[in-house]
Order: structure tokens, then C-alpha cells, then sequence
């Protein structure tokens, strides 16, 4: 890799600084637009769903187990898959180690996917997770949540993924994270959900790629993460 431009360490300590007021600026927006991100609204949730689980069927609300925040990661693992997407699988890495540290803050966290347990958990092995991952075969919750577009789940409303309409007729999955709380009413409320560039703060491995000088270096036309591969299969 040949250097775009070198400097004295004196030189490289100003443009370093100039970089770091940017940096500062872009947290301090990043706060900002995670203030309005709790202010949104909250939205009742009136579907009494239940999944497949290892250790049975569970409400949405059993999900919350002891906590009143939940967070739920649309993993794309359709029905007739025989694996898991491997960009979500990518996502997944990150979430090892998360749960203890965000059950300190009243928070569960959880990954959704049309397949079956018997598809989900033979693949959650394979991959090494702990995490909790349930199935939403039985329900319509990726359709809900504007995740699932295949057999199965048909809407009267238009097709929608990252708040647009969307051509679904070559798609079945979509990724996205919708956050969800019980309130005092004893309700559980959708608050929040983030879909496509927006899930890219939760991906560790790329906030590390993107610190380095080649970056992303992914193409400009296609499937930009077409480079990814589970992580045992590189």
C-alpha cells in the first residue's frame, strides 16, 4: 500500500487536532440525535405474538424476562434457508458478552428469524453464539416490522423496508433492530427501529475497519459486502 502523503510527526500532530474538533462535533450530534431517538413516540403494541424457543414457546412479553427495555435484532434467516445471512452473521460476531452488561441497564437483547429452531440452533452452534435467538414462524412480526417480504407474509399496506416503499419480489428477508418497553401501564410499546446504513453503530468490526487507511475499500456498484463470509469459512 503505497502512502497517500507523509509528515513529521509535528505536522501529523495538526491535522490530527483539526481531525479531533471534527470528531468532537460528530459526538456531539451523535448525542443530540440520540436524545430525539428516546423522545420519539411510543406505540402500543397489540399483537399477542409468541415464538419458538429452545425451551419452548414464549410471548414477546416472556422475552423481556426480567428486564422492561428489549432489543431485537431481524436476523435474515428465511423459512427454506439452510444457513443464516452472512452480513447479520457479521453483525453477530458483535453481540458475544453484550447481555450481562446491558441487563445492568434494564435492557434484554434478542435476535428474530423466520427459520425454525430446528434451522436456528444447529447454526447458533456452528457459530459459536450464546446469545438468545428465537423464531417468529408462528407470527407475523417480520412482516410487522417491515423485515419479512416472502411467502407467508403478504400485507394490505405496501411493501416498506427503511421507511420507503420497496420492490420485494427477488427479497424475502431484511435485517433491521427494533427496541421495545413495557410501560407502567403494563404495556409493551414499539419505540424505535433503524434499518440498512442505520445499523452500522452496532457492527463493532467495522467501526475498527473504518479507523484504517484502507477503510471499507468496498466497490462502489453491487453488493458492497459481497467480501463478507462467515466467520468460519474465510
Amino acid at each position: 500500500m503505497t502512502p497517500k502523503n507523509t509528515a513529521t510527526r509535528e505536522e501529523w500532530l495538526i491535522d490530527r487536532r483539526i481531525l479531533l474538533e471534527k470528531e468532537k462535533a460528530h459526538t456531539r450530534e451523535k448525542d443530540a440525535i440520540s436524545e430525539a431517538r428516546r423522545s420519539l413516540p411510543w406505540v402500543k403494541i397489540e399483537e399477542d405474538y409468541v415464538f419458538e424457543t429452545d425451551a419452548g414457546i414464549a410471548t414477546l412479553r416472556e422475552l423481556f424476562g426480567e428486564n422492561s427495555q428489549l432489543i431485537v435484532y431481524h436476523f435474515m434467516f428465511g423459512q427454506d434457508w439452510e444457513r443464516g445471512c452472512k452480513s447479520c452473521s457479521f453483525w453477530a460476531d458483535s453481540f458475544e458478552g453484550l447481555p450481562p452488561h446491558l441487563n445492568a441497564r434494564d435492557i434484554s437483547f434478542i435476535a428474530v428469524s423466520r427459520a425454525p429452531m430446528s434451522k436456528l440452533a444447529p447454526f447458533k452452534k456452528r457459530m459459536g453464539w450464546s446469545f438468545t435467538w428465537v423464531s417468529s414462524a408462528l407470527n407475523a412480526f417480520n412482516a410487522d416490522f417491515h423485515v419479512g417480504f416472502g411467502p407467508g407474509q403478504l400485507r394490505d399496506e405496501p411493501v416498506t423496508y427503511n421507511f420507503r416503499e420497496f420492490d420485494s419480489d427477488d427479497v424475502d428477508e431484511m435485517s433491521g433492530t427494533s427496541v421495545f418497553v413495557i410501560g407502567d401501564d403494563g404495556n409493551i410499546y414499539h419505540t424505535y427501529s433503524t434499518y440498512g446504513r442505520g445499523l452500522d453503530i452496532t457492527n463493532a468490526a467495522y467501526s475498527y475497519v473504518d479507523m484504517t487507511p484502507k477503510g471499507r475499500h468496498e466497490p462502489a456498484e453491487g453488493n458492497p459486502m459481497a467480501w463478507v463470509r462467515h466467520h468460519d469459512s474465510y
